[in-house]
């Protein structure tokens, strides 16, 4: 089993920066893939970003790209989402997950964090 809680959300303006972390526990995260998923009010839980076990490789929906960075420092079993450029509609429940596998399904996850309230104002 894994635990994962996540930290950093907060009230930020349009166009600032947010970084979130999430502290895993349990299990070391090494043989994990990572990802931060994402939940607008009213709307289904997203996927925003992902990163292999060793941080070679990473993937991120498109809406995000050039804006967010997603990074891992396994040694201290963290992982990191660098958010910048922040629009409104990134305003969402952000989640940290792991599984075995790199997903861009939420159904697909094995282990979730309790989520981390960002919200952008305009």
């Amino acid at each position: 089993q894994v635990q994962l809680v996540e930290s950093g959300g907060g009230l930020v303006q349009a166009g600032g920066s947010l970084r979130l972390s999430c502290a895993a526990s349990g299990r070391t995260i090494s043989t994990y893939n990572m990802h931060w998923f994402r939940q607008p009010p009213g709307k289904e839980r997203e996927f925003v970003a992902a990163i292999n076990e060793y941080g070679g490789a990473t993937r991120y929906e498109d809406s995000v790209k050039g804006r967010f960075t997603i990074s891992r420092d396994n040694a201290a079993n963290m992982v990191y989402l660098q958010m910048s450029s922040l629009k409104p509609e990134d305003t969402a429940v952000y989640y940290c997950a792991a599984d075995r596998l790199l997903q861009t399904l939420a159904k697909r996850i094995n282990y979730w964090g309790q989520g981390t309230q960002v919200t952008v104002s305009s």
